[in-house]
């Protein structure tokens, strides 16, 4: 597909949502700054994209959706904290169905830095050490590309990582 074409198609993406991203004032902002939103049950991840191609969408949304990219959202080195400890075993399995689905995801986390790891600045007590080996290991054997943001710009990012994704799928042939 030429890149001209994959725009044509592009002018129909939208953002799906998964249904269990809470409804907080946060959320509904940062939903508003995605443009159209759809919400939908995903596999795993919070967001992926969608468009209609060949006169129907990519992903109906009144199915359990398995993206072939996703932007995994936390909202602060203390949440990710917390998956990589109380529940590590949950947060383990969401990763291993998006690997065995062979989908790239993105881990967004907001308000934090490798560095804000390093120096322990988070609430929990989780040591820094364990929670940069952690990170880091789960990024080689999940291949997860980490982001971190403000949570201010997290709306872009999210919008951007997943177009461009959709975009290149579309040139490479993976959506027809």
């Amino acid at each position: 597909m030429t890149e001209r074409e994959a725009e044509r198609y592009l002018e129909s993406f939208r953002v799906i949502a998964d249904t269990r991203e809470q409804n907080t004032a946060r959320a509904r902002k940062r939903f508003k700054a995605l443009g159209p939103v759809e919400r939908a049950t995903l596999s795993f991840g919070d967001y992926c994209g969608n468009i209609d191609l060949y006169g129907g969408p990519v992903y109906d949304t009144f199915d359990t959706i398995t993206p072939r990219c996703c932007v995994e959202r936390k909202m602060s080195l203390d949440e990710l904290a917390m998956c990589f400890t109380r529940g590590r075993d949950r947060f383990r399995r969401e990763f291993q169905r998006a690997d065995a689905a062979g989908a790239k995801v993105y881990l967004l986390i907001e308000g934090g830095s490798y560095e804000d790891i390093i120096a322990h600045r988070y609430r929990s007590k989780f040591a820094s050490n364990a929670f940069l080996a952690s990170l880091i290991a789960w990024c080689v054997r999940y291949n997860i590309t980490p982001v971190f943001c403000r949570p201010e710009t997290s709306a872009e990012l999210i919008f951007q990582i997943l177009y461009r994704e959709m975009k290149e799928g579309l040139m490479q042939g993976e959506y027809g």
